[in-house]
């Protein structure tokens, strides 16, 4: 599918984006290429074909769940950029 440049000038106004000229053609033909590689895929016949089918088996790796006592609080601290005495010290977020 071939993008005018109306197409890519109306697609660059939805996203707020000014383009220049030259941009717009140039855009015009990678958002071309682009479409014609998802026609390609579109013609694929995956009849059968579960949506979440994979290529090769997925496994989860995972740690045994183990509880283990809590860090300190000046471990923790320690790692803080900034602090009030025992509390982290952020910015504020709101007025």
């Amino acid at each position: 599918m071939a993008l005018s440049t109306a197409d890519v000038r109306h697609i660059a106004t939805l996203a707020r984006i000014d383009l220049a000229d030259d941009e717009v053609e140039r855009l015009r033909e990678q958002l071309s290429g682009i479409l014609a590689h998802f026609e390609t895929l579109a013609a694929i016949d995956t009849t059968g074909v579960a949506p979440t089918a994979q290529t090769f088996d997925l496994t989860n790796v995972e740690r045994e769940d183990v509880s283990r006592d809590p860090a300190s609080r000046e471990d923790v601290l320690r790692n803080a950029p900034r602090q009030d005495g025992p509390y982290f010290r952020v910015r504020a977020v709101l007025d």
